[in-house]
């Protein structure tokens, strides 16, 4: 079992950096992308982005949160309360949660450990093992009863390194491996996060479209300028030096801490390691898995479904127990601080002016450069996937 903190980095992708250190360049494309401002104002197209999660796999939760047989979560999911529950073999199912008589809810709480859900409207009950309808209060007052259509509906669920998906869709020919793809499995892997354990999470609610969240996350352009000071985010990664990776619908955006770029001009010898190489690896479409050097920053970014400039954040630092030291708990709640200062008093307020500034001129487009190729892959992404449903 490895017990290092740091996890190796690709070495193709580390010699790219240097080379772009040393050369003061970074990965461009071909030609600049404008994307039309009412993507982010317009009730139609949020319509449309929800509707194409809904069809796809999408992460919400990790193991550690359901260690025992009976344990639930519960999550509001794109509108859709689901129910998530693991089972007595050690597998996870999701249901949804809602009863089968009149649509309440048959769980209230966010999470615990139940062997029985129940509606607390009229009293039908459900087993949390497969989601069977029980014998009902006054059964002889309804009509005939098909228990084998009247359980909890299911939804399609998949464990992944540790990482819970939905498949709303519940397309029995598509798996999460499948989804994924092994480029993405390989960068996941070495975070061993099947092993790890939340060890922060917290959640924010904010007057901002979604996809503003995710270009200024993967966005390698702007930590010096709104980030700067001795110790914060902009004087930790170089600005404009990037590696982008593309692994089909997702990708992976790599960036060189400030000390690579002492050790290059030093002449050391470099290893291929997180302690020198910052990653951000986009797990398509509103996932985050950001790596560092001894913990992995989780994040998923969630539209609201009532108004396109709204959305719901939820970031998590994932550990590995078995590398949890005091001085490493020391170093990750510095981390938070950093990353906590520069998301709320940095980053989020610039997004709500964009939003604000998206909804008083909508009619224009916002330019994402040859430079920023990570925002570029997640627009384009989008587009194909909507237009080949319109």
């Amino acid at each position: 079992m490895r017990t290092e903190a740091s996890v190796a980095v690709d070495k193709d992708v580390v010699e790219r950096l240097i080379e772009h250190v040393r050369n003061d360049t970074t990965d461009m494309v071909d030609s600049e992308l404008h994307v039309p401002i009412a993507h982010f104002v317009g009730e139609e197209r949020a319509r449309e982005e929800i509707a194409l999660m809904r069809r796809l796999p999408l992460i919400v939760g990790h193991v550690s949160e359901l260690p025992r047989p009976g344990d639930f979560i519960t999550r509001d999911v794109l509108g859709v309360a689901l129910l998530i529950s693991r089972q007595d073999d050690g597998s996870i199912m999701t249901f949804r949660n809602m009863c089968k008589h009149r649509g309440g809810r048959v769980e209230q709480k966010e999470s615990g450990h139940r062997r029985i859900f129940m509606c607390r409207y009229h009293g039908w009950s459900y087993n949390s093992e497969g989601g069977a309808l029980r014998p009902l209060p006054y059964e002889d007052s309804y009509g005939p009863i098909d228990r084998d259509c009247a359980g909890l509906d299911r939804i399609r669920t998949e464990v992944r390194h540790g990482l819970i998906f939905v498949d709303m869709s519940n397309d029995p020919d598509r798996t999460v491996e499948d989804y994924l793809g092994p480029e993405v499995d390989a960068q996941i892997e070495p975070w061993g996060l099947e092993r790890a354990t939340i060890f922060l999470d917290k959640g924010f609610d904010l007057p901002i479209n979604w996809k503003l969240v995710m270009d200024g996350a993967i966005d390698s352009l702007h930590a010096q300028y709104l980030h700067p000071g001795p110790g914060n985010v902009g004087s930790r990664t170089l600005t404009n030096v990037a590696v982008f990776r593309e692994f089909g619908r997702h990708g992976k955006l790599f960036q060189p801490r400030t000390k690579l770029k002492a050790l290059v001009a030093s002449g050391e010898d470099l290893g291929a390691s997180s302690k020198y190489v910052a990653s951000l690896l986009m797990v398509y479409p509103n996932a985050m898995v950001i790596g560092a050097p001894d913990h992995v920053e989780f994040w998923t970014v969630w539209p609201s479904t009532t108004n396109p400039s709204q959305c719901s954040i939820c970031i998590r630092f994932l550990v590995r127990p078995e590398i949890l030291t005091p001085e490493m708990e020391a170093r990750i709640n510095k981390s938070w601080e950093i990353l906590s200062k520069a998301a709320t008093t940095e980053d989020f307020p610039m997004e709500t002016w964009i939003q604000q500034n998206a909804q008083a001129w909508p009619g224009g487009t916002f330019r994402y450069g040859r430079n920023e190729v990570s925002a570029q892959h997640l627009h384009h992404q989008l587009a194909r996937d909507i237009d080949e449903v319109a």
